[in-house]
């Protein structure tokens, strides 16, 4: 039997009634996807909370710091991109066509700025780039090529696509390629003490 498998994690240290708009808070998800619930041990859930808990408590830290929430979210996905236990980046699915693409989003909700990207294939960190964007770009959405030009002219760390390969994804898309699963990706939300 499948089933939608979701991990969610919320950090709100020291939220008092009163004060909760001066306090930091930041959550995460690990995303979802169908997994057989017997393909999931015990152990490789174990890794997934201890790196889900290693990427929040991050983000917290440079939330207590009085970093801002746009930093804390870059910072925090980074990890779970890095990560192939996640779908994102590293762990990333395969399209159907046995490749590898990518696409980030980030918004401040303080202004509405926002940067986004799709369809890119040799960022490292995709979140890196939709950050870069919002922040150094004219644009609000770049796409495969376009992104990747601009990646470069931004000095951010390009891999191969052979970085991104795992066992698990590949034997996933074997498995997966006459179905009608879905996806999703990692994700974070930060309010910092402004």
């Amino acid at each position: 039997m499948r089933f939608f498998y979701i991990i969610i994690l919320l950090i709100c240290f020291n939220c008092q009634d009163s004060n909760i708009n001066n306090q930091p808070v930041i959550a995460i998800h690990g995303g979802a996807g169908i997994i057989l619930k017997g393909d999931l041990s015990v152990e490789k859930e174990k890794l997934i909370r201890e790196k889900l808990d290693e990427a929040i408590s991050h983000g917290y830290e440079i939330l207590k710091s009085s970093g801002s929430s746009t930093d804390a979210i870059v910072e925090t996905i980074k990890i779970l991109e890095n990560s192939p236990l996640f779908n994102a980046g590293k762990g990333a699915v395969f399209t159907s066509q046995g490749t590898i693409e990518h696409d980030a989003s980030i918004m401040n909700g303080e202004d509405l700025n926002a940067g986004a990207s799709t369809g890119t294939m040799y960022i490292k960190n995709p979140i890196t780039l939709a950050h870069s964007i919002m922040t150094n770009s004219e644009h609000v959405f770049l796409s495969r090529e376009g992104a990747e030009e601009f990646a470069a002219l931004e000095n951010l760390e390009m891999v191969e696509q052979e970085y991104f390969f795992t066992d698990f994804r590949f034997n996933q898309l074997k498995k997966e390629q006459n179905s009608s699963s879905k996806f999703g990706t990692v994700g974070c939300v930060a309010m910092d003490k402004n």
